[in-house]
């Protein structure tokens, strides 16, 4: 079922009292993309369940599938603050129950905290018939995403909500572009088992850059948009490139240098740091090449880092938020 709509109400009796959401982990920055790129992902996510419960507002959070590790307090837990900022939106006073199941890994890289909010967003929309556009429920989202990672970027909350490969343009509403890809396009990723916190990585970067690196890094974005519509595998390689984030994020995953290398030996025309890391992605053309890259870079950081990987292999067209149960 899909998201997204107008935004006339309709009377509760007529709304179900549960729904359940699915919401895919996703792959951000994409090499030359920093806070502008995102790819959802096939087979792992979070799950947000919302029910109708006497009260005002958010009633109740729970989360499993964390290891107590998510707040349940409404004003820190990601899916609270995106279902809140729904009810507010639609000036509703109605009560919310709201259970999470934690499917992404917890620092992992792979949006964990804006699946989270992306789900709660679709749910609470969906549980009272706010039919609220997806820009609407990308802001939603952002309300929550901003507690769990600490920035106002949406490259993890936009794929997650409309799936496939998003460019989201910086702003006040924010805007999400579909990009197209070439059939087979198919991203091969490497979840380390270690972790690295968003809001550390972010600080590490500063907040100025080199102009030449600025330069590089606009021009692979746009030839990245240029690849991508013309279904050049060529430009889309040479454009696989981070002059900014990379360089310094790399630095926390140890082992990340010879996992990439490995990736690119393998078959993958191009690697890099999923987000902050320490999750590593790979495109590769075809699914094929993609089961060997993803065994390449799993036995890479088993030797490099002495840790164990869990392994995603998903088409670049993956399905974003959906609507599992609605009763």
């Amino acid at each position: 079922m899909g998201v997204g709509g107008s935004a006339d109400m309709p009377d509760r009796d007529a709304l179900p009292h549960t729904v359940r959401v699915f919401a895919p982990a996703s792959v951000s920055n994409l090499g030359c993309g920093f806070d502008i790129f995102g790819m959802a992902l096939e087979g792992i996510g979070d799950e947000v369940v919302v029910r109708a419960v006497e009260g005002t507002g958010i009633v109740s959070v729970t989360v499993s599938g964390d290891a107590g590790r998510v707040p349940t307090d409404p004003a820190r837990n990601a899916a609270a603050l995106a279902v809140d900022g729904v009810l507010n939106r639609l000036e509703s006073a109605a009560g919310v129950a709201i259970q999470v199941r934690k499917g992404i890994p917890m620092a992992s890289g792979l949006g964990g905290s804006a699946a989270s909010a992306v789900a709660g967003a679709v749910a609470a929309d969906a549980l009272l018939g706010g039919n609220l556009d997806r820009t609407a429920l990308l802001e939603c989202a952002m309300i929550g995403e901003r507690k769990g990672s600490g920035a106002n970027h949406a490259d993890n909350a936009a794929p997650s909500l409309i799936g496939g490969f998003v460019l989201v343009l910086p702003g006040t509403p924010p805007q999400m572009v579909q990009l197209p890809t070439p059939d087979d396009l198919v991203v091969a990723v490497a979840h380390p088992h270690m972790e690295v916190e968003t809001r550390q990585a972010r600080m590490i970067l500063g907040h100025t850059i080199p102009l030449m690196a600025g330069v590089q890094q606009w021009g692979n974005a746009a030839g990245m948009v240029a690849g991508l519509f013309r279904g050049d595998w060529e430009l889309i390689a040479r454009c696989l490139c981070d002059a900014v984030a990379e360089p310094v994020r790399g630095k926390l995953v140890p082992g990340f240098e010879r996992v990439r290398a490995s990736a690119v030996e393998a078959g993958a025309i191009g690697a890099g740091l999923s987000g902050s890391g320490p999750s590593v992605f790979a495109l590769c053309r075809g699914r094929d090449p993609a089961e060997r890259v993803v065994t390449a870079m799993a036995e890479a950081f088993r030797d490099e880092a002495g840790v164990e990987s869990d392994t995603v292999i998903s088409a670049a067209r993956a399905a974003g938020a959906r609507i599992t149960e609605a009763r």
